[in-house]
């Protein structure tokens, strides 16, 4: 009877996509849901056929020199910025992420962090539950407008096409965008979105969301320059990755007046969150759940674990990042 592969499953998931990677492979399951990485992951790695990540795991030259019996790495995220993808695909090593399957939901929660924002629901909650709440106020967190505004979207794929939709359908925004690739016109008219540069879009924007993925061209999107671009009424929300904010220049900003406020559902360097954040008022700041409904998580862990169990059985992954990686000759 020929041996299961061997794979390693970084992080806690649900008890039943354990079971059916079981049926295919011998799983080493971190349940523990210990954080792996360095050394730690690359021990969890040695004789691995393949890995189930969530994102956080880095996967770069110095682990895969590490690990020669690797050949897959399958995340249960539509981003892979924890890939070198030019160094897997050079190892030979195939990258799968799951796109897709959280894009409604992810955009309905990108829509929620903005309205928090805009509404200052935060901000007014901590008031509220501190006594500080002792009488109406005509201007009591007076916020900003979000029906009818401007909504200025900076990266234009399934999700950023999703919060598109819900602002000019259900809120009657105008909505601006920028990307590295203009839409079709049939795109742009479903999502009622007109293509703008990125300085257009920034003194336009009532409300900038970003929804790009993160890559070193992306590192730091919005810095100072570009805060210093946007109206002192504007909003800006970060639900695409760390690091295309420039977190120190943001809490900068916000602490000067130079933009309204900010929900953050992602961090540089997270789980670690920049001290000046925390101590800014007028900020929304979430533990990067913009996916995070059961339905959805399942379905993206499924994904992942499709994704290895198909290159197992077919000899190809259902969303590989780098199907050159399998290039005859490698």
């Amino acid at each position: 009877m020929t041996a299961k592969p061997r794979i390693l499953v970084a992080r806690a998931i649900f008890d039943d996509v354990i079971g059916k990677l079981a049926a295919h492979f011998e799983v080493d399951a971190n349940q523990a849901d210990d954080a792996l990485a360095g050394p730690a992951l690359a021990a969890r790695l040695a004789g691995k056929w393949g890995a189930f990540t969530t994102g956080g795991e880095r996967i770069d030259a110095a682990l895969l020199a590490q690990c020669p019996t690797l050949k897959i790495v399958a995340n249960m995220a539509v981003g892979y910025n924890n890939f070198d993808v030019a160094a897997m695909t050079a190892a030979g090593v195939l990258g799968a992420n799951a796109p897709g399957v959280l894009t409604e939901t992810t955009a309905d929660f990108g829509f929620a962090l903005l309205m928090a924002t805009a509404r200052r629901i935060t901000e007014s909650e901590h008031f509220l539950r501190a006594g500080q709440w002792q009488k109406w106020r005509y201007d009591l967190f007076a916020g900003q407008e979000v029906h009818g505004s401007t909504l200025g979207i900076i990266g234009m794929g399934r999700i950023g096409q999703g919060v598109a939709r819900r602002g000019a359908l259900g809120f009657g925004m105008r909505v601006i965008y920028h990307n590295r690739t203009r839409l079709d016109a049939a795109t742009e008219a479903a999502c009622q979105a007109r293509y703008v540069s990125k300085q257009e879009l920034l003194q336009t924007a009532d409300h900038v969301v970003l929804v790009l993925p993160y890559t070193p061209e992306a590192h730091h999107t919005i810095g100072a320059a570009e805060l210093a671009l946007m109206k002192p009424s504007a909003t800006l929300v970060n639900l695409a990755r760390g690091g295309i904010v420039d977190d120190a220049a943001l809490a900068q900003a916000l602490q000067a007046g130079r933009i309204a406020a900010a929900g953050l559902d992602v961090f540089e360097g997270e789980p670690q969150v920049h001290p000046a954040l925390l101590a800014c008022r007028n900020v929304v700041l979430t533990p990067h759940i913009a996916s995070a409904t059961e339905p959805t998580r399942r379905a993206m862990a499924h994904l992942a674990a499709d994704n290895l169990i198909a290159f197992h059985t077919q000899g190809r992954a259902l969303t590989p990042v780098n199907p050159e990686a399998l290039a005859p000759g490698r």
